[in-house]
Formats: structure tokens, sequence, C-alpha cells
């Protein structure tokens, strides 16, 4: 990858909480994120997909520093934000903002839409009452709403226009990468496409960069250009859209994408249901984390943690099974 076009690095990310079980018990370390690395560049859509508690949306969170990692690296064009003063990281992460998934909880009822999106102008900006509104109007236009919602409050919006208002809330200090958690996941799936299509849109026109997350990969397929799966706080595989979807390797992303649904033939796969529950990140299990709902763990997976290991192509897989050869990849029907 070309470090002239590289935005964001993140290497070796952890976030580890310290979690008080009881008198007689000792704290419990939960690892949300355990050592996560990842490159995004100028431009493009990297995907971070998995099942809820994989910590996909912890590690959202600590890209826009709204949680500071407990360790790793995190660099902004070559600037580690975790190294920097309070004031210069603040100044920083003006450049990577957040969409939540749900447009009905992230907007404050009691405000109308023209003060929820000039508010990030007015703690970190100069601007006059007149350039804030001027502002605001014109990326309320870009993202499809009217001028006449400037003065409405969110509960007279639809949710697909509330998203339109959490998007155009993003844009407002002119970032140049948008973590977006799940943001059309509490959405009609009638107004998911249009949500999307004005996000690519968005990309296009101002060269945004974006952090997806979300455990739809039919959305991830539209969208993203690479994709990162997690599974308990840890990546079992990575790497371009196509060749992830093409040509999937880890158990459980062949799982993920069986359970899509695909309306041509040629894609859909045969079924893989997996047994039992997501582990308890309070209490992981030894070794590989999947072991115990994969089809093809062994001995060595039950006590050896895979390393994340490159097949010689830049996609990467963390599977004894995989590197053992012990898998069958014939799973289309």
């Amino acid at each position: 990858m070309s470090s002239n076009n590289l935005i964001l690095d993140a290497q070796a990310l952890k976030q580890h909480y310290h979690v008080k079980q009881g008198i007689f018990k000792p704290d419990a370390v939960v690892k949300a994120v355990d050592g996560i690395s990842f490159q995004l560049e100028k431009g493009k859509t990297l995907a971070i997909v998995g099942e809820s508690g994989c910590g996909k949306s912890t590690l959202g969170r600590m890209l826009t520093m709204i949680e500071t990692p407990t360790s790793g690296r995190l660099e902004h064009l070559g600037e580690d934000l975790l190294s920097l003063s309070k004031a210069a990281q603040a100044t920083l992460r003006q450049k990577i903002q957040i969409i939540f998934q749900n447009p009905y909880g992230s907007l404050n009822p009691r405000k109308k839409i023209g003060s929820i999106l000039e508010e990030p102008l007015v703690i970190n900006s100069q601007l006059s009452k007149a350039e804030r509104k001027a502002k605001a109007l014109s990326i309320m236009a870009k993202v499809g709403l009217k001028t006449e919602h400037y003065d409405r409050y969110p509960h007279m919006f639809s949710g697909g226009q509330r998203q339109r208002i959490a998007i155009a809330r993003g844009l407002m200090l002119d970032p140049s990468i948008i973590v977006a958690d799940e943001p059309v996941s509490a959405l009609d799936v009638s107004v998911q496409a249009q949500v999307l299509n004005l996000m690519m849109d968005l990309q296009t026109e101002l060269g945004l960069s974006y952090v997806f997350i979300s455990h739809d990969l039919s959305v991830v397929e539209h969208i993203a250009d690479n994709v990162m799966v997690m599974y308990l706080g840890k990546v079992v595989e990575q790497g371009s859209k196509e060749d992830l979807f093409n040509n999937p390797k880890h158990p459980y992303t062949l799982a993920l994408l069986s359970s899509t649904p695909q309306l041509s033939p040629d894609k859909r796969r045969q079924r893989i249901k997996l047994q039992g529950e997501l582990p308890s990140p309070l209490n992981p299990p030894s070794g590989c984390a999947f072991h115990g709902r994969c089809q093809y763990a062994n001995e060595r997976c039950h006590q050896e943690v895979p390393e994340l290991r490159d097949d010689q192509t830049g996609h990467l897989i963390a599977c004894h099974a995989v590197e053992e050869q012990r898998i069958e990849f014939s799973h289309a029907v």
C-alpha cells in the first residue's frame, strides 16, 4: 500500500476493561479489542464485520478517541494520535467523525436541526452566526435536506431523514474520515439503499475515507473496498472485498457469508450453521476463540492461538485449519 495514500494506520490496538466480579472473586479483564492492526487509504472504505459483541463498535469509538486505547498506535497522516497533547488531539479529532447507529437516539429532541448542525462549529470554530447558518444550509443541501428543514425538530422527520441529518452533522467540521457504526441497520431496507448511495456519492464528491462497521454482509458488499472480519476482539480474516466475497477462507467468514441472502443462484452458498453462542469475553476459550463452534477444530485449535498470516496475496487469515489445509473450499451450491 502506497504511504502517500495512507490516511489512517492502526497498529496493535487494544482496549481492555477491568471488571469487578464481586467480593470473593478476583477482577477480570475483558479484552474487547485485542491487538488489531489495519490501514485505511484516502477515499476508500474499510468495512469491519462480525456478530454483536465482537468488539467492532469499541474499535470505532477508539478510532474517534471517544475511548482511549489501552495500548497500540493510531496514526492519522503519520501523526500518532495517542502521543499528542490533549489540545492537539482535540484538533486532530475533528478530522475523524462518527455516525451512530440509531438516528432516533443520536439527535437531541429538544433542539432544532439548524442548532444541532451548528453545535460542532460553535465549539470548534470562530465562525459568525451567519457563517454557521450558511455552512449548515450548504451541508443540508449536500445530503438531500431542504432549507425549510432548518427550523424543524428531529421528531418531525422519518428515520432515513434523521440519518441524513446525522451524516450532515458528521460533515460540519470537514472531516477526512467518517466512522459509520451500523449507520443503516435501524432503517427500512428500502431506505438503506438511499442512505448508502448518498454516502458513496459524498465519498466521491468530498474524497472521504470510511470505516464502515456492520454485521450485514449484503450492505458491506455494496459499499466496501476492503473487509476486516472480527471475532471476540481479534481479526480472523482481512482482504479486499472481491477476495473476501469470492474466495473466503476462515470458517467463521464462510458461515457469515452462507447466511447472507443472495438473489443470484451462482452466488448462493451451502448453509453453514454455527453451533452454540459467541463465547463470553469475560471467560474466553483457550487457543482459537472460535474452536467451540468450528467443525474443523482439532486439538491444536483448542490449545494454540492462531496468528494472522498473509497467504502471499495480501489476504490475511488466522486459522490453523487453513494453514494445515484441512478445509475443503467447495461451499457454492
